[in-house]
């Protein structure tokens, strides 16, 4: 099974190419122009096992919202692609990730009904020069793109390094778990309605 993906979009915005690898070794190569978002990104790829290729170029003189939220787009579509019919996968996936004094809570379902739940507050608006309200944007069109159920949570947190950082650690862990391949049903679409579409 390959389950890869490349995706490609241009608007006059952005410009987009994300591709990825779900049975990876974590190896990443991201460049959007927003460090922060950069270093976040790398840690979905590592901590997910998943060979990841990001490259975005986008109207940062604006701002960073259409680069961060189209990135989510894409990758969302490549996610998506790369599942397939979704054989075998476990679905599920969940993680309580800590970060110092940080502690997210990231679940997921490869549902194929798109809906995100986003509980979080972020002390500071920015962290270098990433807008930490872009965070729930990215997840929004991440969520919207890849057909899953995402639900986001601090327990605890102060900082907000530590708290973005911890949300997207947890989301690569979660991932991991959702999407591995289950040899107990590695033909089968885990779902009574017989799709995940």
């Amino acid at each position: 099974m390959d389950r890869r993906a490349e995706i490609a979009r241009e608007t006059k915005e952005t410009r987009i190419r994300v591709e990825l690898n779900l049975d990876g070794r974590g190896n990443v190569d991201v460049v959007t122009g927003i460090p922060f978002f950069d270093h976040m990104l790398s840690m979905v790829g590592r901590h997910g096992l998943i060979d990841l290729t990001i490259v975005a170029e986008g109207d940062l003189e604006v701002d960073g919202h259409h680069t961060v939220e189209d990135v989510g787009i894409c990758l969302g579509q490549a996610l998506k692609e790369a599942l397939g019919e979704r054989k075998g996968i476990r679905r599920y996936g969940s993680s309580l990730m800590p970060m110092d004094e940080t502690l997210a809570l990231v679940a997921i379902d490869i549902s194929g009904r798109p809906y995100l739940v986003y509980d979080v507050d972020l002390p500071v608006e920015i962290i270098g020069t990433y807008d930490t309200a872009l965070t729930v944007e990215f997840l929004q069109a991440f969520t919207t793109n890849a057909g899953i159920t995402l639900h986001v949570k601090t327990m605890a947190g102060r900082n907000a390094h530590h708290i973005v950082e911890a949300i997207f650690k947890g989301l690569a862990k979660a991932l991991l778990e959702a999407v591995e391949i289950n040899p107990r049903i590695a033909d089968v679409i885990p779902s009574t309605k017989g799709t995940l579409e």
